[in-house]
């Protein structure tokens, strides 16, 4: 698909300052952050060329879940969740990828009385900043979504806007509408990067000199970042995840006491967790699932889901991926140097968020304002943190 005079794939005319014709950037990452920008940058006229060490998608975005929602407590969340949501919905179609609405359903059992008042907080905050969320007792959960187990339930919150879709088609789709724009890509191409002034090394030593590089490597920015003497306060951490047979229409949901989610799937449904606290090597780490894994989280979510305890449910598949960490838990967006940008540090939210993310950062290499509370300079870059799972509740 060319994507580029297509209205589905139009963006707000608002969200650029100016055109973009003249303007050379590299973008280096054909995940689902990178593409979109790159996307956003073509069809305002800038010369653009999107580099990947591998194939689209084929580092964290082919490995995500691919959930997305609005519940967020803090009002820029879910300003960028609710956009990237309308755009989740503006983009999907028969000829681009699927987008599923689902409601996204987060809850604490009895006993976890730190949790539940946590989601009670994170409702109240939610609607004060216009996200459409409500509070559900365990009665009421049961009659709305009688696939879910609800006697152990203390309180549970569910947000409307919310659905899943394929990762790697989404980014397959945009860097398609991104070349039918204008754009070059070039996968199976692992370049380094260099500052003053921005440009990219290929493989064979070409350089090319370029008004900015965009860098949405995943959980290869920091090094490519460290090569060309930049320190970035970012973490890769490794995560983990399964799909099984089965039947779940809906809901999304997130058990927060049992610290997992799941999600309907076209082969039954798709569940995780397994956030290890340490750093990873986005070069070595294991992309198999640890052994005993996939049997641990089927028991949970048997728990949870009594259809598949009481069904025939078995293992499709299990694998791990890399998401990255920050210490504020808030991602890196913005300009690191003269001409070079970053996007990463999405603590498992950059798919989710990829829609919003890349039409920002796009509109920032155009001249456009940032988003301030991201800005990557925020950091030294040496700092000490450790690493937490992104879908803890956090009512702050």
């Amino acid at each position: 698909m060319s994507g580029a005079d297509d209205p589905e794939l139009a963006v707000g005319a608002d969200a650029f300052t100016r055109d973009g014709a003249g303007l050379e950037v590299a973008v280096v990452g054909a995940g689902a952050v990178g593409a979109t920008a790159a996307y956003d940058l073509a069809r305002e006229g800038a010369d653009v060329t999107l580099y990947d060490r591998g194939t689209v998608a084929s580092g964290a975005t082919g490995r995500a879940a691919g959930i997305c929602y609005d519940a967020f407590a803090d009002g820029l969340d879910a300003e960028l969740a609710s956009d990237a949501i309308e755009r989740f919905r503006a983009l999907s179609g028969d000829d681009t990828f699927p987008f599923v609405e689902c409601p996204y359903v987060w809850l604490a059992r009895e006993g976890d009385d730190e949790g539940a008042d946590a989601i009670r907080t994170q409702v109240a905050r939610m609607q004060d900043n216009d996200v459409v969320a409500f509070e559900m007792d365990a009665a009421t959960l049961a009659d709305r979504f009688p696939a879910l187990r609800t006697d152990d339930i203390a309180v549970a919150g569910i947000a409307g806007a919310a659905g899943y879709a394929d990762p790697s088609a989404y980014a397959a789709c945009l860097a398609a509408a991104a070349t039918g724009a204008g754009a070059t890509l070039e996968t199976e191409t692992p370049v380094e990067i260099r500052t003053d002034p921005a440009r990219v090394v290929r493989p064979d030593g070409e350089t090319s000199e370029v008004d900015a590089v965009l860098v949405a490597a995943g959980a290869h920015t920091k090094e490519l970042l460290a090569n060309a003497g930049i320190s970035l306060a970012m973490k890769p951490y490794r995560v983990q995840a399964l799909v099984a047979s089965g039947e779940l229409a809906e809901p999304m949901c997130y058990d927060a006491t049992g610290d997992f989610y799941l999600r309907p799937h076209a082969d039954g449904l798709l569940a995780g967790d397994g956030t290890e606290n340490r750093e990873a090597d986005p070069d070595a780490y294991d992309r198999e699932a640890d052994d005993g894994f996939a049997d641990d989280l089927s028991e949970r979510v048997a728990h949870r889901i009594p259809a598949v305890a009481d069904g025939d449910a078995t293992l499709e598949q299990a694998w791990a991926g890399l998401c990255t960490a920050t210490p504020d838990r808030d991602p890196l967006v913005g300009e690191c140097a003269d001409g070079l940008y970053v996007a990463t540090g999405f603590q498992g939210h950059g798919f989710m968020r990829a829609p919003a993310i890349g039409e920002r950062i796009a509109a920032e290499l155009l001249g456009g304002s940032g988003i301030d509370a991201f800005d990557p300079t925020r950091f030294d870059g040496d700092e000490a943190f450790e690493i937490g799972s992104g879908m803890a509740i956090d009512p702050d």
